[in-house]
């Protein structure tokens, strides 16, 4: 089970590669990650919010504010960067959650590699030959549990301190909105491309006269109404 190194693994993660993190983090020690560190603070703070702003960074670390499940950290964003006009641009891209991806349904070694058309590690083993919208979820609640030193280390109902239950379900209700049925698939069409890029489902394209299409087709014309 690699989730049980990822705790470690996400320290390599946090800044690009060749830069240190600033104060250092100890591999075996999660009491100084959160809002207590600089680096993990400015990642686990909820889009939105500005972590430079003094008055904001100590309501987080005081506890002040409380995080709730459903105030996404920017560290799920591409670039860590939020957009407020459109908060779907980039969301669920960043560069950790590729890492983490890769480190738990592939294999450790297999983060530094490019992604090849060839078998995937432990997905290959376990019949998994996409990315999965619970897949995708569950990855994004472990990356956080593990930045966040007030976060139980496993996935618990009683965990009422960072929410870790609500947080997976309201991103999980969130890709299966079908309101949001092609950003999801793009985004999930992107997530597979990159983690089994031989996969029949990172390949596929939509027939022009298929009755895929035909629902497409009329979804937009009802939103344009």
């Amino acid at each position: 089970n690699d989730t049980k190194t990822l705790k470690a693994a996400v320290l390599e993660w946090l800044v690009p590669r060749g830069q240190a993190v600033i104060p250092p983090l100890s591999r075996n020690i999660k009491s100084n990650r959160g809002f207590n560190h600089e680096v993990t603070g400015a990642l686990l703070c909820p889009a939105g919010l500005d972590w430079l702003n003094a008055e904001t960074k100590q309501s987080l670390k005081s506890g002040e504010t409380a995080v709730r499940g459903d105030q996404w950290p920017i560290f799920l964003y591409s670039g860590y960067v939020y957009d407020s006009e459109d908060p779907w641009k980039g969301l669920l891209r960043s560069e950790i959650l590729i890492f983490g991806f890769k480190h738990v349904f592939t294999s450790p070694s297999s983060v530094d590699k490019e992604p090849k058309a060839t078998r995937s590690g432990n997905a290959y083993l376990h019949g998994m030959k996409s990315v999965t919208k619970g897949s995708l979820a569950y990855i994004a609640m472990q990356a956080r549990m593990k930045s966040d030193p007030s976060s139980s280390s496993v996935f618990s109902r009683t965990d009422t301190v960072t929410d870790s239950e609500n947080f997976y379900h309201s991103i999980l209700d969130l890709l299966e909105d079908p309101d949001k049925s092609e950003e999801v698939c793009d985004l999930m069409m992107w997530w597979t491309r990159w983690v089994f890029p031989n996969s029949s489902s990172s390949q596929c394209s939509i027939s022009k006269n298929s009755t895929l299409s035909k629902i497409r087709e009329r979804r937009a014309a009802l939103r344009e109404r």
